[in-house]
């Protein structure tokens, strides 16, 4: 059986917190900005630490497993 958990996991987190999708943080104009589409270096920094965390919390804390076959 294949654990697909992390895969979709990592998948819907990567495309919500995409920098600029959604909301982007630090924005361009405001702390936080919506709907963008634009990013900077400092909103991929916060937004790939927000991923980190919400990735490690969801596995390996709250373990999230989706088995298929």
């Amino acid at each position: 059986m294949a654990d697909w958990g992390p895969v979709l996991i990592g998948v819907i987190l990567f495309v919500l917190l995409t920098p600029g999708l959604l909301f982007q943080m630090p924005g361009h104009n405001r702390l936080v900005d919506f709907g963008g589409m634009k990013t900077n270096g400092k909103a991929i920094a916060v937004h790939t630490l927000i991923f980190f965390t919400l990735y490690a919390i969801l596995i390996v804390a709250v373990h999230v497993h989706i088995y298929t076959g």
